[in-house]
């Protein structure tokens, strides 16, 4: 019998391309969920479900998966801590992944960032992470991007929060900290997703650059998520797990 996958936002961009990836891979789409619905019914009659909604919702999708028994795949980015906590919860009764992004390039590139930032001593480089945007985003920085700043925090040793963030800079702002994990936030256009990190030292410059040009990549990247989750036990799983990183 083939694995039954809900969708939850199925009405959106994402929703009509999970929903097409769904069928590609062979199998069920069990149903979908439009804003303000009750998210019971759908996880009683998925196996899986995919979430690609929005922050808001997330802790109340994941309490759904909890109290059904049912694995979940969730997407959505700019979760505060709180919501990140309510997630972790759900996860000690289902498996859950829950990956800032699902292509499986930007995964590479997040453990390239680590690496790179174990490299180059945070006194001598400073990391700087640009992301561009389509305009109707409504989160920066990027969940992706915020995950790379985590990478490079992780590479060095310490957390993004103790390392410090440099955003949003305008007028007289002093002298950039050491160590500090830079970002800027772009938004214009349909730009699918851009995402640069830099390394800046007095004599040298590297610079790695992700682009996404089709929200199709994501789509695949979370129905083979819910593909993986089958008879995984319970716990919180990211993309890594996925593609056999961890």
């Amino acid at each position: 019998m083939a694995i039954r996958i809900g969708i939850a936002g199925i009405a959106g961009r994402m929703g009509q391309l999970l929903a097409e990836e769904v069928a590609a891979a062979g199998a069920t789409l069990a149903g979908g969920l439009r804003r303000n619905e009750d998210p019971a019914a759908l996880f009683a009659a998925s196996d899986v479900v995919i979430d690609f909604t929005h922050a808001s919702a997330a802790e109340a999708n994941a309490a759904a998966a909890a109290a059904a028994g049912k694995p979940l795949v969730l997407g959505s980015s700019g979760l505060s801590a709180a919501q990140e906590a309510a997630v972790a919860t759900a996860a000690q009764r289902v498996g859950i992944v829950y990956a800032a992004n699902f292509a499986p390039g930007v995964n590479l590139f997040l453990a390239l960032a680590e690496r790179m930032a174990a490299a180059l001593p945070a006194e001598q480089y400073d990391a700087e992470i640009v992301e561009m945007h389509h305009r109707q985003k409504v989160d920066a920085p990027s969940g992706t991007a915020v995950a790379l700043g985590r990478a490079v925090a992780r590479g060095r040793g310490t957390t993004l929060e103790a390392a410090g963030v440099e955003s949003g800079r305008d007028g007289h702002t002093g002298a950039r900290k050491t160590g500090a994990i830079g970002f800027a936030a772009l938004r214009g256009g349909q730009v699918v997703g851009e995402h640069t990190l830099l390394f800046a030292a007095g004599s040298e410059q590297l610079s790695l650059t992700h682009r996404s040009f089709d929200r199709r990549v994501y789509a695949t990247g979370a129905v083979r998520a819910a593909l993986w989750l089958q008879d995984r036990a319970a716990g919180l799983y990211d993309m890594k797990h996925v593609l056999g990183m961890a």
